[in-house]
């Protein structure tokens, strides 16, 4: 039973996990909470049912082209909604944020209606059990396309030219400037990448779940926000130990407490890790010279 529970944890935690790198990497970028990124989740899911169910794609090709264009709405929201603003106090930009995520999610219930579209499995309904535990292909599917996105990532960002601009950016952006880094454009590659693993989320929960609704992004997106506070926001390693964390601890409290108390087994995560570490539990408290 125990075993189980763990690996349901981790299958719900790794896709927390890949929607608190969007929140966390925008914020270690600009300092800007991101609460249009539910929504694009819930677009990236849209993409690929409309993608595999109206145009017949091949699921790998669809799960990509809807990252790429969870990519491209989070670029186009960065854009309207963000830069404009970027000069501006930090109430400012997020009352802009909480708009762009109602106007995206009414937009969704007005062209999809309100009603649940169910996502078709592109996979057999291949069941693997042992005496510990029971895990289908498409659970090891999901699993496995988590783990390999993340490790992309870090791989990403400490490896490569871009990755070190991005640091460099978080770091401190008026010196990045300085030293010849283009800072719209590592804001906008910030914001792409984070929206497409997003965007991926969105489409495994579908594939997951066989569900997909224009107001599925409400609590994932909240969800994924905690699990970027709970491991420390701004840090990309937080973020997946944060998503990983809170997605075992639902499971656990459904188990073995109760289903209706999950969301409330989240939310109680939160405030005990900021009452005891405030900075996120791998975050470091950030000192100012004055």
């Amino acid at each position: 039973m125990f075993i189980q529970q763990l690996i349901n944890g981790l299958i719900l935690g790794s896709t927390y996990a890949l929607i608190a790198l969007g929140y966390t990497m925008v914020y270690g970028i600009i300092e800007l909470i991101n609460f249009a990124h539910g929504e694009i989740y819930m677009f990236g899911a849209f993409v690929g049912l409309i993608l595999v169910t109206v145009f017949k794609v091949p699921f790998i090709l669809a799960f990509l082209l809807a990252m790429a264009a969870g990519a491209l709405l989070g670029i186009t929201v960065e854009y309207l909604a963000y830069r404009p603003l970027r000069q501006s106090s930090r109430l400012a930009a997020l009352i802009s944020a909480i708009g762009a995520s109602i106007f995206l999610s009414n937009l969704a219930l007005l062209i999809m209606g309100a009603q649940p579209y169910t996502f078709p499995s592109p996979f057999d309904a291949t069941v693997y059990r042992t005496s510990l535990f029971v895990i289908s292909k498409v659970e090891i599917i999901v699993l496995a396309s988590s783990i390999l996105l993340m490790i992309a990532l870090t791989l990403f960002v400490q490896r490569t030219k871009v990755g070190k601009a991005m640091r460099a950016t978080a770091q401190d952006k008026d010196t990045a400037s300085l030293m010849g880094i283009n800072i719209n454009r590592i804001i906008t590659i910030t914001f792409a990448i984070g929206s497409a693993l997003g965007a991926a989320a969105g489409v495994m929960v579908g594939v997951y779940f066989r569900t997909v609704t224009p107001t599925m992004g409400l609590m994932p997106g909240l969800k994924g926000f905690v699990a970027a506070v709970i491991g420390g926001i701004g840090n990309i390693p937080g973020a997946m130990f944060g998503g990983i964390a809170l997605g075992i601890a639902e499971v656990m409290g459904a188990a073995y407490i109760s289903s209706q108390y999950r969301d409330a087994v989240a939310f109680a995560l939160l405030i005990i890790v900021l009452l005891l570490k405030p900075s996120g539990l791998l975050g470091r408290t950030a000192q100012e010279k004055v």
